[in-house]
């Protein structure tokens, strides 16, 4: 009996003393950390306070703000970006990976419901006009397109087929492969391929100028195209799924097209060729310019407005760390944009399944 009495208070003692180890640790942190730590817990019950706000609206078919996705948006930015300043404090916060393939020194697996009820919501918010035009083969229609203006710009079959693949990355990037949604952060770039009116009209003339090449070498796409265009007369071209993918490609992407055979040299990673055509949505004119630079890979942004539009795209938009960048290469660039790796992903998954058939 004495002795399992001693055995009992041996085993206080030592839970004591984890507790005081425990303690001592706790208040053993830094104002740093502990500025991280409380930095989190705010932006972590700001971001679940405003999906559920938005939530309760929806479901109380209460008028939605204007820009309804964007307080949602920056939330989740906030979010990351706060548990990426944890982690920059503590490292040992950095914890196991998570289905959305995020970085896990950027992420905390433990709050993927939430992200899965920010996707529902924007689901929601954008889903199509009730006049919207949808295709039977909304992804076919991306690469058929593609294919069929690559060849027009004089592409040999393998190139073209390339820029195939590389236009259907961008319908995954731009809507997660939605076909004419809206957008619930901008009143102005709608559609699958999120262009606005200005974009439409000037990809409209454009393919106007190439449509007889079109028609002489592929005659089956000229008349399924002659069909959408009757189809959308008077409406809105961007919710008409197939006009807008044609018009979008037209846009910007096209001409860059013809550099489809250097640019598979010096990135010859297919999810890599996605992203940097991608960038032509996203920052045309420094794209452009280190596309004909002759050193793509090394070639610098550096104007604060540029870099605005990386940030407000998810490219160098988390921790502090990030944000503070001044400047980056087309190489740093790339590889800041792992927030659309798992969309390329779909992207290959997807283009295969086409082929396959």
């Amino acid at each position: 009996m004495r002795a399992r009495r001693h055995a009992i208070a041996a085993l206080a003692a030592l839970g004591l003393i984890f507790s005081a180890v425990a303690v001592s640790r706790a208040q053993t942190l830094t104002a740093k950390q502990s500025e991280a730590v409380a930095a989190y817990e705010r932006a972590l019950g700001d971001f679940k306070s405003i999906l559920a706000e938005r939530r309760k609206q929806i479901g109380a078919k209460e008028p939605l703000p204007n820009l309804p996705g964007q307080a949602i948006y920056l939330a989740r930015v906030a979010v990351i970006s706060s548990y990426k300043d944890l982690t920059d404090a503590m490292p040992s916060r950095i914890g196991r990976p998570n289905k959305f393939e995020i970085p896990p020194a950027y992420f905390d697996a433990d709050i993927e419901p939430l992200i899965d009820e920010y996707g529902k919501l924007f689901d929601i918010m954008e889903a199509p006009p009730a006049n919207a035009q949808n295709s039977p083969t909304p992804f076919k229609d991306v690469v058929d397109l593609a294919v069929a203006i690559a060849r027009a710009k004089g592409l040999a079959p393998d190139h073209a087929e390339a820029a195939g693949r590389i236009s259907l990355g961008l319908f995954f990037a731009e809507t997660n492969g939605k076909q004419n949604v809206r957008n619930g952060r901008s009143n102005t770039y709608m559609g699958s391929f999120q262009t606005g009116p200005s974009e439409d009209r000037n990809g409209r003339r454009k393919w106007e100028a190439i449509k007889s090449t079109i028609a002489a070498a592929n005659p089956e796409l000229n008349a399924r195209d002659d069909k959408e265009e009757a189809r959308a007369r008077g409406t809105d071209h961007r919710f008409n799924h197939w006009t807008n993918v044609r018009d979008g490609l037209m846009n910007a992407h096209a001409d860059v097209f013809r550099e489809i055979p250097g640019i598979v040299k010096t990135l010859p990673d297919p999810i890599d060729q996605m992203k940097l055509f991608e960038l032509i949505q996203i920052v045309p004119t420094p794209t452009r310019a280190a596309l004909k630079s002759g050193d793509l890979l090394n070639y610098r942004v550096s104007s604060p407005t540029i870099m605005k539009h990386l940030r407000n795209n998810s490219i160098f938009a988390f921790g502090q760390a990030d944000r503070a960048r001044s400047s980056a290469s087309f190489r740093e660039i790339l590889a800041a944009m792992w927030l659309f790796n798992r969309k390329f992903e779909r992207a290959m998954a997807k283009y295969a399944e086409i082929k396959s058939r």
